[in-house]
């Protein structure tokens, strides 16, 4: 019984680091106009910080999305002020 305890949870935590390596590239911002760049890196190094140092799991994925959110605003911020 404990060694299908920790099967799954390792098959859960493979799951989730899946998951947010996959989130990452909604952080990348080379292919951004500088302006956009400048306002997005500190987004990504952040999201990095976060999948380097919290351990895998639903609230570190929350985080993520979280921040996600916020680039997404701070971009559309950018592009259109005051909407």
């Amino acid at each position: 019984m404990t060694a299908r305890i920790h099967r799954r949870k390792y098959e859960l935590t493979e799951s989730y680091e899946m998951e947010e390596e996959r989130m990452m590239i909604w952080f990348h911002f080379n292919h951004l106009e500088e302006k956009l760049q400048v306002k997005v890196r500190n987004f990504y190094s952040l999201a990095d910080i976060i999948s380097q140092t919290i351990e895998p799991g639903p609230e570190r994925t929350v985080a993520l999305r979280k921040l996600l959110e916020a680039k997404d605003a701070a971009v559309r911020a950018t592009l259109h002020p005051g909407r």
